[in-house]
């Protein structure tokens, strides 16, 4: 048969499976070009054997290899044609030969499977009886030994019932002559402690008129002032009392007078500073009469009065709330607490009814009227207030109706707070036992109190002869007794709480230096209203600096390594939130704070430093009239008043020439002072350097700032969008802080591209009137969809700023917002932007940096130059490293003329990086389209149209051509060292790849000579004088703790000698008879 059934070319093929035979190999008969396996022709070879139906009689069906068996099951087997029933419908012999194999398969099954488990199962059966056989034996033993313990246990009963039954009849004999014994031995230990706190008692009742008195003081008048002023009235107030002879004590104290310890101890749990300023704080809250409002900036008395009330079902509510007045309603019926959160400078008139508790009876019952509704009043019903401004200005008619609070945090608190996280970070287990020992010492005393009230109880209420009272006597006894364990619980807590403590301080460092850090950022904001950073923020950067800060077991190193790494942490975030024009202010102040803190800076001199004289008569003349002016001279002899610069004056009189020569140099800075301050460094050559020459602040203060904490705190990091974003989540906006001439939608929507959001998941809106729904729609989409939101111009929109507000707070929630959900925000400087907003979110000034050097580091770093495959691009690679460089530089100098004022430009221009990134393109386009330079056509293109398109002035159109001529011209290519100044200082460096431009720019100076932007050195003058005017402005604003220095005369003191001074130099009056005689012979 040539073409035989597949019926039967399957049987016969899983046959010569089975006896071993292999296939032979031939080309494919369907044409496909392959060769396959075929087995028709060694089966007719097979059946074609005389001894084949004797083979398979003989077939060794006891050790058929397991390989054949598992391929016959696995392709014939389970083939559904392979069955007997089909395969007999074309052949019968093939049929027995199917029936065959499959005969050997269900054999194999039952020979290597089924039969050794039969097997094993008799050999199990047979051991399971045998088992069970020693089981019984062990049994009718067990029982045996059960029965002998039975007897014996109820022999045991019997025995233990009699010696109770003996020891019970002792105790009743002893009982009522030990019952007495018992009382006097347990009262005996109290006797000396209750002594003593009779007479403090005493002590405390005497006093107590003038302690009640000056409480109430406190209470209803300082609770919005600052710990400094709080203390001062509080001293003066408890002197007047003594010298008046009213009845206080010595030393007066709020805490001591009105607070409960136990109290106390239980508000710090719930999250209250355990400084004395906050305690004194929360003691106001619950003694007033009136509802606190609490300023707290920093969500302190916000998160305490959550925590304590948290089992009372508080509400929290906003003004913002739609539903705000129902929460209040329903807490006054109840009498449950409600916390209305961040309130603004005015508070809704509906409330007034419950700020000034207007409460009446009316049949017997009290009620108050909200609103429109008469409402049940609950005196359990509590009203607490909060707000997140800084320095609320609250109308009188407001401020009469509420206790307001000053719950600003203080350094001891702040100091606190940190050193807990930093040691829970460093060494868990101790600040864990830390907590666990606080937790558990409020518990130990508020548990004494209560037995002490028990005990005390007990024996004014009992009746008749307290020994007949056998409950009496028990409850005094076990009180007693339950005392003294936890009293010496107590003292092992006090113990080894002060361990802890001593373990602990070894990170007082840290928390001290953080402290300074945080203290030198809140007044930023006197600056510029967006300058705004929450205590949480401060604390989430701390717990990151703590986590990703290089490790060391030397406790004083890895100190080290955390304030320098945290320091350092802080600048970075601030600095991408501040104007160019502040960063240095910041470092300094940063600089200044930190050596206040370690008692390096002395504040009288600091306060000289930053303000101007005070025209105080100056009795010595000008010695130097031709090169120092008089105002500097009066400036320099005011200063000469402080002890380290009492010889200031003298040394310019004696070594007028030196001083001249010193006066007269390019960088006095680093020129040593004469004699005697050649060694002078620090605040004090700062002084010095101010009243000689005012122009060189500047540098003087960058040189301060490098020597005191590193070059790096004198260079703000470049802008880095990616950076800020990874900062960021969800429900933290990202805000771009606008100035003049920034437009970061082009950075943004570039990210957007980098980042894979589509076109269509990043929607804009330019707010304005009208534009708050819509907006407001596009937010409630992309917290849904996840989109990223933009909205622009926000300070346009100061009516709907209330609304985002209340989004932000209320809308985007974690529960409930898609993680790629981002808010982006654009605004000028605006003081109606919502300030938890601002401390919410990730602020970012996008703004060409200060300094020629930062200008072109930056341009080196921003794409497309820093991206080596844009260089790749140009077939004239050298040319284009070449001309970029001078682009660059071209750009940096013209937006660096800004600063000189009318010097630099008639107009000023709002030359940006688009204008940079068009140049640059064009350029690289031009090089790979012409094979000769085209300068004459970069010239027009980038001179007429990219930077001049801006240029309105004719004469500022022809100084922006010349500069760029100096920049784009053959010499650049063909000069092997192009200097762009006659110094030489700057040129184009020899190595023009990325990184070598890099090296160079790096090299360059911090600030550059008037040489390189085309003008007179002169130029400066005008420059830094007004630099300096900016930076002695701004540092002042954020110097609030000074006020009239380190002197011990006080601040009246002060302007008393002031104005005497200036009567002294105010002219007699005209005597208008002689003066009219004068004229009349005159004339």
């Amino acid at each position: 048969m040539k073409n035989p059934p597949y019926g039967v070319k399957l049987v016969l093929e899983a046959v010569c499976v089975m006896k071993g035979i292999k296939s032979e190999r031939k080309p494919d008969p369907k044409g496909s070009g392959r060769m396959i396996e075929d087995f028709w022709g060694p089966s007719q070879k097979l059946i074609s054997d005389t001894k084949f139906l004797e083979s398979l009689k003989t077939y060794d069906k006891d050790n058929i290899d397991p390989t054949i068996m598992n391929h016959i099951r696995e392709k014939y087997i389970s083939d559904p044609d392979f069955n007997p029933s089909k395969i007999k419908k074309v052949s019968n012999a093939c049929e027995g030969l199917c029936k065959w194999i499959r005969a050997l398969d269900v054999y194999d099954k039952v020979k290597k499977v089924v039969g050794p488990k039969q097997e094993k199962l008799q050999q199990a059966e047979m051991d399971y009886n045998v088992q069970i056989e020693k089981l019984n034996e062990k049994r009718a033993e067990l029982a045996g030994v059960l029965g002998k313990l039975q007897t014996l246990q109820d022999e045991l009963t019997k025995k233990t019932n009699e010696k109770k039954d003996l020891e019970d009849n002792i105790d009743l004999c002893s009982q009522k002559l030990t019952r007495a014994e018992q009382l006097i031995s347990g009262l005996s230990g109290e006797k000396y402690r209750w002594s003593q706190t009779a007479l403090e008692l005493q002590s405390t009742l005497d006093n107590a008129i003038g302690d009640v008195l000056l409480s109430a003081g406190v209470v209803a008048y300082l609770g919005a002032f600052t710990v400094d002023f709080r203390n001062v009235l509080i001293n003066e107030w408890n002197h007047t009392c003594l010298k008046m002879n009213i009845p206080c004590s010595k030393q007066f104290s709020l805490i001591h007078t009105l607070g409960e310890p136990v109290l106390i101890r239980e508000w710090n749990i719930f999250g209250l500073p355990a400084d004395n300023f906050s305690i004194e704080n929360g003691i106001i809250v619950f003694s007033s009469m009136r509802w606190p409002l609490m300023i707290d900036p920093q969500n302190q008395a916000n998160k305490w009065i959550k925590n304590l009330e948290k089992t009372n079902n508080i509400s929290v509510i906003k003004l913002t709330n739609s539903n705000y007045m129902t929460s209040i309603q329903l807490a006054i019926e109840h009498g449950l607490p409600v916390l209305l959160e961040n309130v603004q400078e005015e508070i809704d008139a509906t409330l007034d009814q419950v700020l000034l508790r207007n409460i009446y009876k009316q049949g017997g019952i009290e009620y108050i009227r909200f609103g429109d509704n008469l409402l049940e009043y609950n005196h359990s019903f509590r009203f607490y207030i909060t707000t997140r401004l800084r320095n609320p200005h609250y109308l009188p008619d407001i401020s009469v109706k509420v206790t307001l609070l000053n719950f600003m945090i203080t350094p001891q608190g702040l100091q606190d707070q940190l050193l807990g996280i930093v040691v829970a970070k460093e060494r868990p287990q101790l600040e864990e036992k830390k907590n666990e020992l606080i937790v558990e010492s409020a518990n130990n005393k508020k548990f004494l109190k209560e037995i002490e009230d028990k005990i005390l109880y007990i024996l004014s209420s009992s009746e008749g002869n307290i020994l007949e009272d056998e409950s009496a006597i028990k409850v005094l006894s076990s009180s007693k007794t339950l005392s003294a364990e936890i009293q010496l619980k107590e003292e092992i807590t006090i113990v080894t709480e002060r361990e802890i403590d001593v373990a602990r301080d070894v990170y007082i460092p840290v928390s001290k230096h953080s402290s300074v850090l945080f203290f030198c950022i809140t007044d930023l904001n006197n600056i510029d209203p967006m300058y705004q950073y929450s205590l949480s923020w401060f604390i989430n950067l701390y717990y990151q600096s703590i986590a990703q800060s290089e490790k060391s077991n030397d406790v004083n190193e890895r100190i080290t390594i955390l304030n320098d790494y945290f320091t350092y942490n802080i600048y970075r975030n601030v600095c991408r939130s501040l104007f160019e024009k502040d960063k240095l202010i910041f470092s300094f102040i940063l600089t200044v704070g930190i050596f206040r803190s370690k008692g390096l800076i002395d504040d009288e001199l600091f306060t000289l430093f930053l303000t101007e004289g005070v025209g105080l008569t100056n009795e010595y003349p000008n010695p130097a009239s031709k090169w120092l002016s008089d105002k500097s001279w009066d400036e320099t002899v005011r200063v000469s008043q402080l002890p380290k610069l009492n010889q200031f004056y003298k040394s310019i009189i004696e070594l007028n020439d030196e001083w001249n020569i010193w006066y007269d140099s390019n960088n006095p800075q680093d020129m040593p002072i004469p004699k005697p301050f050649e060694n002078i460094d620090g605040l004090e050559k700062l002084v010095i350097i101010k009243c000689i020459r005012f122009d060189k602040v500047v540098p003087a203060i960058q040189q301060y700032v490098v020597n005191s904490m590193g070059q790096k705190y004198v260079e703000p990091p470049s802008f880095d969008l990616a950076d800020s974003f990874k900062d960021s989540n969800c429900c933290s906006p990202l805000i771009f802080i606008l100035s003049a001439g920034t437009d970061p939608m082009s950075s943004l929507i570039k990210f957007s591209e980098y980042n894979k959001i589509s076109p269509t998941d990043l929607i804009t809106i330019s707010l304005g009137q009208g534009q708050g729904p819509i907006a407001a729609n596009m937010i409630k989409s992309g917290i849904e969809t996840g989109k990223w939101v933009v909205l622009q111009n926000c300070h346009l929109a100061v009516s709907w700023m209330k609304e985002l507000d209340r989004i932000c707070n209320d809308d985007i929630i974690p529960s409930r917002t898609h993680q790629s959900f981002r808010l982006w925000l654009t605004s000028y400087p605006s003081d109606n932007f919502p300030v938890s907003i601002l401390q919410n979110g990730i602020k970012m000034i996008n703004e060409a940096p200060k300094g020629l050097g930062a200008n072109l580091f930056r341009s080196y770093t921003t794409n497309p130059i820093n991206d080596p495959e844009f260089y790749l691009r140009c077939k004239n690679h050298s040319g284009l490293k070449t001309l970029l460089f001078s682009l660059c530089f071209f750009h940096g100098i013209i937006q660096e003329r800004q600063k000189f004022g009318s010097l630099g430009w008639n107009i000023p221009y709002e030359f940006n990086d688009s204008d940079l990134q068009i140049s640059v393109m064009q350029l690289n386009m031009f090089l790979n389209d012409y094979d000769e330079i085209p300068f004459e056509a970069l010239l027009y293109l980038i001179g007429e149209c990219n930077y001049g398109g801006r240029v309105t002035d004719d004469k500022d159109r022809r100084l922006l051509t010349s500069l760029l001529l100096i920049f784009f011209n053959s010499n650049v290519i063909n000069n092997n060292l192009y200097t762009f100044s006659e110094s030489g200082l700057y040129y184009i460096p020899k190595d023009t790849t990325i990184n070598g431009c890099l090296d160079y720019i790096k090299s360059l100076p911090m600030n550059p000579q008037p040489e390189v932007f085309g003008l007179h050195e002169n130029a400066d003058i005008t420059k830094n004088n007004y630099e300096t005017h900016l930076l002695l402005n701004g540092t002042i604003l954020t110097q609030s703790q000074i006020a009239a220095g380190g002197s011990d005369k006080d601040t009246d003191s002060k302007t008393v000698e002031l104005a005497n001074n200036i009567a002294k130099n105010i002219p007699d009056l005209f005597d208008i008879i002689e003066a009219t005689k004068k004229i009349s012979n005159n004339v």
